[in-house]
């Protein structure tokens, strides 16, 4: 089979969707395994996320606006605390903010958190049909505690958290550790990404890319996704039309 990474590649845009050349039909390739990224596309955190590190950033003299949030961390995949470190706030200082945002995060957390729409049907639909993993730049005690309650974990083949790897989105090496765990190739792949940095990683990696955008996220250009949604919901019916299409 050959490699999506070897073959052109361009991008048409029309009415929010974006249509990639592969080089193959669409209907002559099998999705074999779904990424699915976490914050913002299975459970809403992405704002308490910007709430905790907005807490901890003002001590340091730093007002964090969402519109700011959003380029540095969700379009760059950048710390918010980089805004610290170009006010001169001392490194030791950072680390410590740093830390006190985590627990607060933690504590937002415990609270519970919202599963977005059509995520369980979806899911549920695609359940021994394809892989399904989990690809994130989460903790592993931030994923833990927000999924006390959701249930959604058991849907799941595997789960990479931000421990599993070096390099975070938008770097590629979260998604080609999936591939490898997984063992698809990049044209098997689906990601789900609610990101410029995590559009941008799946990209890199060589796999298509369907974006569903946020509250946070809403308006970006999402340059090179395969699909920009506004749910979930459809995703089910696109991975069947490629089983279907090679049977």
């Amino acid at each position: 089979m050959q490699n999506l990474t070897e073959w052109k590649f361009w991008t048409a845009t029309c009415d929010r969707v974006a249509v990639p050349f592969f080089g193959l039909n669409d209907g002559n390739i099998m999705i074999r395994a779904v990424f699915w990224d976490n914050d913002g596309v299975l459970v809403d955190t992405e704002k308490l996320y910007f709430q905790a590190t907005r807490e901890l950033l003002l001590p340091a003299g730093v007002m964090l606006t969402p519109e700011l949030f959003k380029r540095i961390s969700l379009d760059e995949g950048r710390s918010a605390f980089d805004l610290a470190e170009e006010k001169g706030v001392p490194r030791e200082e950072i680390n410590r903010l740093h830390a006190e945002r985590n627990q607060r995060y933690a504590e937002l957390l415990a609270g519970g958190v919202r599963i977005l729409d059509g995520v369980e049907e979806t899911l549920g639909s695609l359940r021994g049909k394809v892989i399904q993993a989990i690809v994130t730049s989460s903790r592993r005690s931030h994923f833990d505690a927000m999924h006390v309650r959701t249930g959604l974990p058991p849907f799941f083949d595997f789960i990479l958290t931000r421990e599993d790897y070096v390099l975070s989105k938008p770097d590629p090496e979260p998604y080609r550790l999936a591939m490898e765990r997984s063992g698809c190739f990049p044209e098997e792949c689906l990601v789900v990404e609610d990101s410029e940095r995590g559009l941008r990683a799946a990209l890199a990696a060589g796999i298509r890319c369907i974006v569903v955008p946020n509250d946070l996220t809403q308006g970006a250009a999402f340059t090179g996704a395969w699909r920009i949604l506004p749910s979930c919901r459809q995703i089910a019916d696109i991975v069947d039309k490629t089983l279907n299409s090679l049977r």
